[in-house]
Formats: C-alpha cells, structure tokens, sequence
C-alpha cells in the first residue's frame, strides 16, 4: 500500500517585533498634534502639572514613553501613591492611565504639592478628563483645575494609514496604499488594533508563502472582528 506523504504546513518563527517607541517612530497627524507639539515643548510646559486625556488607542502612553525618556521621569503605575512615589517628585513624575483605578486622592494631592514645591512636572495620562474622575477632595479638584490639560483623539484615517505604512515598513514588507486604505475603512480607531493587524497580517502572509493581498486582509479582519465579538458576548 502506497505510502499517504502529507507535507505539512509550515509555520513562521514568532519572533517578538516591538513596535517602536521612540520620538522618531511617532506619526502626527491633526488627531495628536497638538499633544506631540505639549512633549516637544518640554521643560516649558505651562504649568507643572499636564493632564493628557483621550480614548484608548490614540496613542497616550507612546507619547508619555517619550515624554519620560527625554525628562527621565520616574513611572508610577495608578492606584495608591506611596512615599517612594513622593520621595521621586524631586524630579519629573509620570502615572500613565491613572483613571483606570479609583484615584488615591489624598496621595495624589500631596504628589501634586510636592512636584511643584520641587519646581518639576508631573504628567498624568487618562481617558477622561479630571472632572470625570469622581475626585471629592476638594484640594485636589482645585489642583486638577490648575493643571493643563491636552486632549488626543481618536487616530483620523490619514494617521491609521501612515501609522501602519510605518509598520509594515519597519517588517521590511511591502503593501499597496490600497490595501492599507481597505484595512483603515475596517477596523477600529485605534493604533493598538493598527499595531495587531499588521502583525497578524505579516503572520499570516508567512504562513502562507503570499504577499499581504485585499483577500489576505479581508481575512485577517474578519477574523479580528470573529474575534472581538466573541469577547463581548
């Protein structure tokens, strides 16, 4: 009997490719303009304490990775606000997300102090403003109304497009603009879904030995969205 040779499917190595997080890998367009221009300008910044507020996915904590690098910040993850957190605001402070948990009100009152008795900043990421943080102390809320607040919204399509061109660039593929505009009218307004597209699409054209086709994307979307709804239900 005659031997049944399957040759089997070939997988690509996954390989971690981290999208970069640099200043130079920053793409600006008219959704974060004005807060790329608030961390060009930095130690210049109208008052010591920045509130950078927009969805999630438009780029926030990229543009506070660089804000940290340039000022040497030290990062304090959200949540409750220790003396090593008041210790550090002798110098620049970041809290990315600091709405994702209940603000620790009295904490962050006296980190707000002692950054400005120390003549720094402190740059606080959100996705709502400050007044929609259920803040009661009302200290605080006085110190939050005197804090400079700049908002970055929800990537336009012309930046979706750019952004992933960048992408596929730094994978070394090439994909027709056509493709990329295909993808951007489909998926959500996030530059993390940006980010998870191409890598799935890059996996998926490995996999198949092809090149990233409208076929291929309408595919991987499609999957993604299979995906997604599941989560919801």
């Amino acid at each position: 009997m005659a031997a049944d040779f399957t040759t089997p499917r070939q997988l690509p190595l996954d390989l971690a490719h981290q999208a970069g997080a640099s200043r130079d890998d920053l793409v600006v367009g008219p959704s974060n303009a004005a807060a790329v221009a608030l961390i060009d300008r930095w130690p210049d910044w109208p008052s010591s304490v920045v509130v950078l507020a927009g969805p999630a996915g438009a780029g926030k904590s990229h543009l506070a990775s660089i804000w940290r690098e340039v000022s040497g910040a030290a990062a304090f993850s959200p949540g409750p606000i220790g003396e090593k957190a008041l210790d550090a605001a002798s110098g620049p402070v970041l809290i990315d997300d600091i709405d994702s948990q209940p603000v620790d009100e009295n904490g962050l009152f006296h980190l707000v102090n002692a950054v400005k008795s120390a003549g720094s900043h402190l740059l606080l990421t959100a996705r709502r403003f400050p007044l929609a943080w259920g803040v009661r102390l009302p200290d605080l809320t006085s110190r939050l109304k005197a804090a400079s607040t700049v908002e970055i919204d929800e990537p336009d399509d012309m930046l979706l497009a750019a952004v992933m061109m960048k992408l596929f660039a730094d994978r070394q593929v090439e994909v027709e603009p056509h493709v990329v505009q295909y993808i951007v009218k489909r998926i959500e307004r996030s530059l993390s879904t940006a980010i998870e597209v191409v890598a799935r699409l890059d996996r998926a054209a490995l996999e198949q030995k092809t090149r990233i086709s409208r076929a291929l994307a309408a595919e991987v979307v499609s999957s993604l969205d299979e995906g997604q709804g599941r989560l919801e239900q």
